[in-house]
């Protein structure tokens, strides 16, 4: 399964005066998360730390995380950890510090740049990708209310539809799905349809997980 954020986010809280602000984007390479790091610096040039860690590729193949000047371990790893927890994949979060003037341990600065992040995630929401199939449908005309009550009883996605001699219906399936449809939709309407694959597509759904 390939999760993401549903949206670029931002997330912010004050723990014992310290000001945590957590930036999330979606990013499909290292380049687009070395950008979104450095203009996050830019909006906020006077902060103490911006650190940050970033996961790309389908199956995580690049993971990077900074501790950007806090004590080693106590806020890429956790920021990034928080990524992983989710099953992300092409995000990058970067959590900006105003020092308050107190200092929080280690163990502070772990809870805080965790759960800053796992905050800009909820914001953000979580999208499952799926990948789906186009299923070109010859339907005759006196078939395809039919088959239209199908689809929406189903959860195929009518995309369009061309009218000529017949009725060519766009359809867009799962493609765990498809080849079950398409032997569900052959039987159900006793072979009068001509059904062909066509591309794929990426389709994104709400996850909750």
């Amino acid at each position: 399964m390939f999760l993401t954020i549903g949206k670029n986010a931002e997330y912010e809280q004050v723990i014992k005066k310290s000001r945590f602000i957590c930036n999330v984007a979606r990013i499909s390479n290292e380049e687009e998360a070395r950008a979104f790091i450095e203009q996050v610096k830019a909006n906020h040039r006077k902060a103490t730390h911006h650190c940050f860690a970033y996961l790309v590729g389908d199956n995580a193949e690049v993971q990077r995380e900074s501790d950007n000047g806090e004590p080693s371990g106590t806020a890429g790893v956790p920021i990034l950890e928080a990524l992983q927890l989710k099953h992300l994949h092409n995000v990058v979060a970067v959590v900006t510090r105003y020092f308050g003037g107190i200092k929080l341990g280690a163990g502070g600065l772990i809870r805080a740049y965790s759960n800053t992040t796992t905050g800009g995630i909820e914001v953000a929401g979580i999208v499952s990708r799926i990948e789906q199939l186009t299923m070109i449908i010859d339907c005759p005309y006196p078939l395809h209310d039919q088959v239209t009550y199908y689809c929406q009883q189903n959860q195929l996605v009518i995309d369009h539809e061309d009218f000529a001699a017949t009725v060519a219906m766009t359809v867009f399936v799962d493609q765990t799905n498809a080849d079950q449809q398409i032997e569900s939709l052959t039987n159900r309407f006793n072979n009068q349809l001509k059904i062909k694959k066509g591309t794929s597509r990426f389709r994104e759904v709400p996850y909750e997980g």
